[in-house]
Formats: C-alpha cells, sequence, structure tokens
C-alpha cells in the first residue's frame, strides 16, 4: 500500500497538469469559436477517434499496419548498429572510416530519403517503410553501443588483466554488461524516431490503410478531427513502445544507478 501510495503521489502532478490542460483546450476551443481546421476540440478528436476505429478511415487496422513497419525498422536498425559497434570496438582502425558513414547516413533528411527507399522496394511494401525507421534508428544505436564498449573503467580492465583474462572474455563481463546501459537509451531513442520513419514513408505512398496515409487522406478532405486523432494515435503508439524498452531496463539492468533511481555520477 506504502508503494501504491508513493506512485500516486509521484504521478499526480502530471496528472493533473494534463486534465488541467485538457480542460483549457476544451473550454478555449468552445468559448472562441475557434474552427476545426484550425485546431479541434479534445471532445471532437475523441469522437472522430472512436467512430473510425474499425471503419471509416479504419485507424486501429492503420495502427497495426504502422506499428509493424516501425518494429520492424526498429529491430533492423538496432541489428545493424550493433553489428557496426561491435565490429568497430573490436578493430580501432576501421573507426575513422566506419563514423563518418554513420554520420552522413544519419544527416540525411528522411524526406529525401522516403522515395528513393519506395523506388527501392516498392511504395506498397513494408520493407520501405521499415528501410526508412531503420536508417533513422541505426545512428543512435551504434554509436551508443560503441561509446559503452570502448569507454570502460581503466580499473576495471586492469583487474581483468591481472587475473590473464582473454579478450572474450573481457568482452563478456566488462564490455557488455558497460554498454548494455548504452545499448537500451539508444533503443528508447530509437522507438520514436522508428515510428516518425514509418509514418513520414507512408505520406510518399504505401498501403490504404496506414496511419501516415490516415492523415494525408483525412487533411485533404478536411476532416481534421481524424487528423488529429490518428496524430494521438502515433503518440500513444510511441508511448507505449518507450515503456516496453523502459520494461526490459528494468529487468535486464536492475543493478544499474538509473534504474534504482540514484544518480548517476
Amino acid at each position: 500500500m506504502r508503494r501504491e501510495r508513493d506512485r500516486l503521489v509521484r504521478y499526480l502532478p502530471a496528472i493533473i497538469v494534463f486534465v488541467a490542460g485538457i480542460s483549457i483546450w476544451e473550454a478555449a476551443i468552445r468559448g472562441l469559436g475557434v474552427r476545426a481546421f484550425i485546431l479541434p476540440a479534445p471532445s471532437s478528436i475523441v469522437h472522430a477517434l472512436f467512430e473510425n476505429w474499425q471503419s471509416g478511415y479504419q485507424i486501429f487496422p492503420a495502427a497495426q499496419v504502422t506499428l509493424q513497419e516501425a518494429g520492424g525498422g526498429l529491430i533492423a536498425g538496432a541489428l545493424l548498429g550493433l553489428v557496426i559497434a561491435f565490429a568497430v570496438a573490436r578493430f580501432p582502425s576501421a573507426r575513422d572510416i566506419v563514423l563518418p558513414i554513420g554520420i552522413a547516413v544519419n544527416a540525411i533528411p528522411i524526406v529525401a530519403f522516403a522515395p528513393i527507399a519506395n523506388h527501392w522496394f516498392g511504395s506498397q511494401s513494408a520493407y520501405s517503410k521499415m528501410a526508412i525507421s531503420a536508417a533513422l534508428v541505426f545512428f543512435p544505436i551504434m554509436i551508443n553501443v560503441l561509446r559503452g564498449l570502448t569507454q570502460v573503467d581503466a580499473s576495471a580492465l586492469e583487474l581483468m588483466r591481472s587475473y590473464a583474462a582473454s579478450d572474450g572474455a573481457v568482452l563478456r563481463k566488462v564490455r557488455i554488461p558497460n554498454a548494455l546501459p548504452f545499448f537500451l537509451t539508444g533503443l528508447k531513442i530509437g522507438t520514436t524516431l522508428s515510428l516518425i520513419g514509418a509514418v513520414v514513408g507512408e505520406y510518399f505512398g504505401g498501403l490504404n490503410v496506414a496511419l501516415g496515409r490516415v492523415v494525408v487522406e483525412s487533411a485533404s478532405t478536411l476532416s481534421f478531427e481524424v487528423t488529429w486523432a490518428a496524430i494521438v494515435v502515433v503518440s500513444v503508439t510511441g508511448i507505449a513502445m518507450y515503456l516496453v524498452v523502459v520494461a526490459a531496463e528494468r529487468a535486464l539492468i536492475p543493478w544499474h544507478p538509473s534504474v534504482r533511481g540514484e544518480r548517476v555520477a
């Protein structure tokens, strides 16, 4: 009971701010008579969400498609980032070659890469959206894991060498545990980036039942309540993906100060 009470006290200010913000938004729209094409009221957005959940614009099936694309891109980008990070950490001479390439890939505007990916894989293919998401996820994962593998406490390395530990043992017992919090931090960033990549990729073509297409088509028909409803679903999906990584973090690294609520030096 005490734990539940402490949790309620911790989240109560955020709940109050959220409820107050929604109430002020609703009252301002109604009181000022703001037109829906400028900013719809929260009640209108909720009504549009339920009205088009399974029929009409089919927001729920669209969310499933977009989630699959974002999830596939997140996995692909994370795996590629891990492979490159481990390779660069093992062969430091390759760092001067790989890092500029990674930075260049990260600097490519998503609106420029999306049509190219659709051309490579087909605009109707989910793989094109996964490729866009993977390109966004790759760099945060790679750079975070590389930092975790290389920025190891010197005293820990000296201790392992004093026991005549092999490079493999040092990797398993020191470098990987040190890199795990960095990897999970990059994965948290990747959850939102993967969704952005999937939705923006859908702007340039794809299945009609996808959140990006719902946003484009509803905006083109001036159904802005539906547009905002789709945006809300994207945001909630991103929060859910982020919380999954947080849960994994608590399960994998319960010993880390950030999970225990301690200040990291």
